[in-house]
């Protein structure tokens, strides 16, 4: 999916939102992750210019015009919103690239704060439709790097490639299996309406910032861990009994779940690969949640609520997904009780005074790519 020879003056590209089977914090550690894109994307309609500005709206936010130099990004003041489509444009001139002038006109059917990638959404469809509006030089992995650069740098998230990487390479039918310390990635089929299954999708309501300290903080910790163990990163670290060897409680902690969470993925893939019934890796989806909340401490009382209440309700596993403190779970179900399950999750919540949650089901689905 490299750029052609010939540049376009407009068109609209489409770049989706993820969700992981498993593998969550895992990327920045050089670990492993398994994700699947889902049918809900951003839209970029893009058109090219030659004025020296990018003019970026948004249908979630009508009414809302940002028009900037390109030339003055890397001093650009904007918020909210509009500064990942421009983290995109100032890092693509950073790197050389000439963008003479662009507009982009985004719409975004992934939920925001969900924990299922809208921000890399985001940054890929604009990415993506740069890529083909002046035909730059640009293969897949600089496309996600150009993505990861926007988030760390630009917005100020310390995220990894995992998000960017499933919103590009995923393909429909698949699931995406990411080894981030050989840069790798294979395709696993991942059919579970042939065996009767679906992936449920419950986001929680309670939004999360990746902005905000709770990430960087566990990244931060993740290295430290790491240099107790005289490891350059976890991934090094493949037996959970190394990490008792980390005096602090908390980095021991944290440790633990990076390394248990690596055993979890390629566990899935086997099973996946193996071709037997995708209901045994339930209770390791299930496992991945407990780690998640005991051991990196980032669930929340509706992520554990509505975990709880799917697995009581017939779920084969369930677990929280993306960056935590806030977001979304999944739910491995059989198809025909997947809506008992959403109602009972629903019930639960109004039970004990939580917002109102969303639920959809979740089919693997394609990657970033031009659909005008």
């Amino acid at each position: 999916m490299t750029a052609s020879g010939s540049p376009v003056r407009q068109g609209v590209w489409a770049a989706p939102g993820r969700v992981n089977i498993i593998g969550e914090h895992t990327d920045y550690n050089d670990g492993y992750a398994l994700p699947i894109a889902l049918p809900q994307a951003v839209t970029c309609a893009a058109a090219a210019g030659a004025d020296g500005q990018v003019r970026v709206t948004s249908r979630q936010h009508p009414g809302e015009l940002v028009d900037e130099p390109i030339a003055g990004l890397a001093t650009s003041s904007t918020e909210g919103w509009a500064r990942y489509p421009l983290g995109v444009v100032h890092e693509y001139a950073r790197r050389g690239h000439r963008i003479p002038g662009v507009v982009l006109d985004l719409d975004g059917a992934v939920p925001v704060g969900a924990g299922l990638s809208s921000s890399a959404a985001v940054e890929c469809s604009v990415a993506i439709a740069l890529r083909d509006l002046f035909a730059l030089p640009v293969t897949d992995a600089e496309l996600i790097d150009i993505g990861r650069a926007a988030e760390n740098s630009y917005v100020g998230a310390a995220t990894g490639t995992l998000d960017q990487s499933a919103s590009v390479l995923c393909t429909a039918g698949h699931a995406l299996f990411l080894d981030f310390g050989k840069g790798e990635h294979a395709q696993v089929p991942f059919d579970l309406t042939a065996t009767g299954l679906e992936l449920l999708v419950v986001d929680t309501n309670t939004p999360h910032q990746l902005v905000d300290g709770g990430y960087g903080k566990r990244r931060t910790e993740c290295e430290q861990a790491a240099a107790a163990l005289g490891v350059r990163s976890l991934r090094e670290v493949t037996e959970a009994a190394e990490v008792e060897r980390i005096a602090d409680p908390v980095l021991r902690r944290r440790a633990r779940h990076i390394v248990t969470e690596n055993a979890r993925v390629l566990a899935v893939v086997a099973a996946l690969r193996g071709g037997g019934d995708p209901r045994a890796i339930g209770p390791t989806l299930t496992d991945g949640h407990g780690s998640l909340r005991d051991d990196f401490e980032i669930s929340t009382p509706q992520l554990d609520t509505a975990v709880e209440t799917a697995l009581a309700a017939g779920a084969h596993g369930a677990r929280m997904v993306g960056g935590g403190f806030g977001g979304s779970i999944i739910a491995l179900t059989d198809a025909d009780s997947t809506e008992q399950i959403a109602a009972a999750i629903e019930k639960g919540f109004r039970a004990a005074g939580f917002a109102e949650p969303r639920t959809f089901v979740a089919v693997p689905s394609a990657g970033a790519r031009r659909v005008s």
